[in-house]
């Protein structure tokens, strides 16, 4: 067997490990950190769907929207039909060029940053006595976040709700925090595609973090929103490396 052989073999099975709870967003965040640390390299196909899946313990649907999502990367090329496969198209980092460029230690910091301090507003947020306005506002502006999904807008309603939530906390520094995290977080989400899937599955996650928040249930409002903030961070670790 050749080193490359080798290569090959082991490196996926010590690097891609069955997901956790953001199966989509991991699925996407593992293949990706693989192909770009040369697991799979430049023009070398994948594996079989059903070895992968297998591997990740993910099913072929979640596979191949995950796959879909790394061609939207310019990650990998699928060709169709017989012999067909996906190609890994990513020859390696070129430097950065532009004012949206990040490093990884500037990419590390961020998401570090935000993980402590989104959770905890959210936590905060609900043991706070929330008065009709506050509650009319965290309603409505989660109303905006759903009829937005499907557009463009969404991302824009998405940092406002994530604002509406640390604006009920009670702590100016708190809503200082996040509003640093999300204008970070923003110029960082920028250099992804938009991925469908993750929309959906981040408008679920948002639904529990605000019922927790209205409810009073403060252990559920910071585990939910850890939650969300760690499948933003699968993706972004993935696909901006």
């Amino acid at each position: 067997m050749s080193s490359s052989e080798a290569r090959v073999i082991a490196l996926p099975q010590v690097i891609l490990q069955p997901t956790g709870g953001n199966v989509f967003e991991a699925t996407v965040g593992q293949l990706a950190t693989a192909i770009r640390l040369g697991v799979f390299a430049d023009g070398e196909q994948l594996p079989p769907e059903r070895e992968l899946a297998d591997r990740l313990q993910v099913s072929r649907v979640t596979l191949r929207e995950a796959i879909a999502a790394l061609r939207d990367a310019d990650l990998v090329q699928t060709t169709r039909g017989r012999g067909g496969g996906t190609v890994v198209t990513y020859a390696g980092p070129t430097p950065p060029t532009t004012p949206g460029s990040t490093s990884v230690a500037q990419l590390t910091d961020v998401l570090s940053f935000r993980r402590i301090v989104e959770p905890g507003a959210a936590e905060l947020a609900a043991t706070r006595p929330l008065d009709g306005a506050q509650r009319a506002w965290l309603t409505q502006v989660m109303a905006e976040c759903a009829d937005t999904l499907d557009t463009p807008a969404h991302r824009v309603a998405d940092a406002r709700l994530h604002l509406a939530i640390a604006s009920v906390c009670g702590s100016a520094m708190l809503i200082d925090a996040v509003t640093q995290a999300q204008a970070a977080l923003g110029e960082l989400l920028a250099m992804i595609p938009v991925l469908p899937r993750n929309i959906a599955h981040s408008h679920d996650q948002h639904e529990v973090v605000v019922k927790a928040v209205l409810s009073g249930d403060a252990a559920t409002a910071r585990a939910a929103m850890q939650e969300h903030c760690d499948a933003t961070a699968e993706l972004l670790k993935g696909l901006v490396g």
